[in-house]
């Protein structure tokens, strides 16, 4: 538990979240025979796909004793590769075992690097699932199943990056620069879950998770390093940049008429089709399916819609949820489940709820009350909720991995983590998102635009934080981008705003990465506008910037003066966090000739 973040003494160095485990009863009890199945048919491929690359160069020598003995000299290759990781020896032991890594050329090594990695992570997936019969407290069993469904998806990711960076494929095909720097920080930000999930359990499980797991984080990073090197990539010199000139915006009636000036600039990675979605009436939309609490629709729950989604849909499949209060226990729309979009009645009318809690003892991860790790996700008109409240510490309203990810004009309430930006690339627009304590936590590429973020009173002696990001790695291309918003205090804080003081956010991990572009600041924001999360940690690592915002609370004169923070003056830097450039919206898909606001301002 975080006590520092409770208000009350700590006994003993913790972690910063105690991850407190609920087993699922009605959760998969550990991966299918037909997953493993899979697992062990991507390690064939991969091993066909190594030997055929070439045959590994030895170097014989004779020991003392006469033997023959086979040493393998890294090229100048590895070894200048190597040397521009984080972990070099990890980085030279891992690539000379794989065939053809003593010839490879610099291009080489990094589908090598991914090829190796891949290996590693489907290996201890496998290895992780058969030890899934052993007796586990509710603690261990929690975090034991995080890990499953994160290896899992780390496997898809791996291979995801393999395809895209295998020889033939060329710097410009589709996946080969910021697709796959999102895909491996992603695998890593899930390694990292995964690992937390296990900080405070003891054990033999924990011990056996600990050596089927070991080096996975290091070689993702790598992997990261290395393709971030290649391709000219890697720390904040890494943020993709657009040369295109900017359009001002524009977007389509229902009709397909050009409409100029109605401030709804969507990124381009959406279709036509989804485009109009966004803005139809709900009388005007086409559901595949629908909700309704009432009997009058094809679902009464959520839950059964989910589950009769397809497999990687291609096609956009619409679940319009009706107004009225939906508490289910378990309500995720998984990574298989693609292009999927719910549409509700509204704002506090379509209500999406749960109380789920780490005082239940379960992991952050599954307190949200809604989840999505679908690509191609998108939400629009409804109310995500944990109502928990401050007292019960972690709880989550929404959760989204899915890469793509679009929310829109939706509310997320809580109090203490509010909304997990857990990981890939996410735009929200036009929300409202309530909470106390680092209520936008995460690591996702993401940017939430024209929205209204509220600070809560919390528990006595809290402090708000508004964001707590978590980039681990300096080649993770990800952060949080919050432009041309309001953020304001909600009645009750705004009554007692003097006792508890509301800061911009704090550093959860070493690179942490934050930005506050045009965006309105109330008067309840502390002067200093960021916090410590331990002394010193991460002050001189992190990359938090403040751009043109204004407001009461908007006055840098009396900001911390760390080296990792800075007033952003230059409109070049601070364009590198807008939508067509820090999630790169333009190269996800082909242009289609809906222009947008992807700059700074109209």
């Amino acid at each position: 538990m975080d006590y520092a973040r409770l208000g009350k003494p700590k006994p003993k160095d913790l972690s910063r979240r105690e991850i407190l485990p609920k087993f699922e009863e009605n959760a998969p009890s550990g991966p299918t025979h037909k997953s493993k199945h899979k697992i062990l048919l991507i390690f064939s491929g991969i091993l066909l796909l190594a030997c055929a690359i070439s045959a590994t160069v030895l170097v014989t020598a004779r020991s003392k004793t006469g033997a023959t003995v086979h040493h393998i000299k890294p090229s100048h290759a590895i070894s200048r590769t190597c040397n521009r990781t984080r972990f070099p020896t990890l980085c030279l032991n891992s690539l000379h075992e794989f065939p053809g890594a003593i010839s490879a050329s610099d291009a080489d090594l990094v589908h090598i690097s991914v090829n190796v990695t891949l290996q590693r992570f489907g290996k201890a997936f496998y290895m992780a699932s058969d030890i899934n019969n052993l007796d586990m407290d509710k603690h261990t069993r929690s975090a034991y199943e995080d890990c499953l469904e994160l290896l899992e998806d780390s496997v898809y990711l791996l291979s995801r990056s393999l395809t895209s960076v295998s020889p033939g494929t060329g710097k410009s095909a589709p996946g080969n620069s910021h697709d796959v720097q999102t895909w491996l920080s992603a695998a890593l930000t899930n390694q990292d879950t995964c690992t937390e999930g296990f900080a405070d359990v003891s054990g033999n499980v924990k011990d056996q998770m600990a050596a089927k797991l070991k080096d996975l984080s290091q070689l993702v990073s790598n992997c990261l390093a290395i393709f971030a090197t290649v391709n000219g990539n890697g720390d904040f010199t890494g943020v993709p940049i657009h040369n295109r000139r900017r359009r001002l915006m524009e977007s389509y009636d229902h009709q397909g008429t050009v409409v100029s000036g109605n401030n709804k600039d969507f990124p381009e990675w959406l279709s036509r089709k989804d485009r109009m979605l966004l803005d139809a009436p709900v009388t005007a939309v086409q559901a595949d399916m629908i909700v309704s609490k009432d009997g009058n629709g094809t679902f009464k729950t959520i839950a059964e819609a989910i589950k009769k989604l397809p497999d990687y849909g291609t096609r956009r499949i619409i679940i319009y949820v009706k107004a009225g209060r939906y508490e289910e226990d378990i309500l995720k729309v998984g990574r298989k489940k693609t292009n999927v979009m719910f549409i509700g009645d509204g704002k506090g009318k379509t209500i999406i709820s749960g109380g789920k809690s780490v005082s239940q003892n379960m992991t952050t991860f599954h307190t949200a009350s809604f989840a999505a790790t679908g690509a191609g996700f998108i939400a629009r008109d409804i109310t995500f909720e944990n109502w928990a409240g401050p007292g019960k510490h972690q709880a989550v309203a929404l959760r989204i991995g899915a890469d793509h990810a679009v929310i829109y004009r939706c509310n997320i309430i809580g109090y203490q983590d509010t909304l997990y930006v857990h990981s890939q690339r996410q735009f929200y627009r036009e929300c409202d998102i309530y909470g106390t304590v680092d209520f936008i936590f995460g690591n996702a590429a993401v940017v939430i635009q024209n929205c209204s973020i509220y600070a809560r009173k919390p528990m006595d002696f809290q402090k708000n934080t508004i964001t707590a990001q978590n980039r681990k790695d300096p080649n993770q291309n990800t952060g949080i981008s919050i432009h041309a918003c309001r953020i304001v205090a909600t009645s009750d804080l705004e009554a007692s705003k003097g006792s508890f003081p509301t800061y911009l956010g704090r550093p959860w991990k070493l690179y942490s990465r934050t930005v506050v572009m045009l965006s309105y600041l109330g008067d309840h924001i502390h002067p200093h506008g960021w916090l410590e999360w331990n002394a010193t940690f991460a002050l001189d690592t992190l990359y938090y910037g403040e751009y043109m915002n204004y407001g009461p609370g908007a006055a840098v004169g009396q900001r911390v003066k760390w080296p990792g923070y800075r007033v952003i003056n230059s409109t070049e830097e601070a364009s590198k966090f807008t939508v067509a450039q820090f999630i790169f919206g333009s190269s996800w898909l082909p242009s289609t000739g809906v222009a947008f606001l992807a700059g700074l301002s109209t």
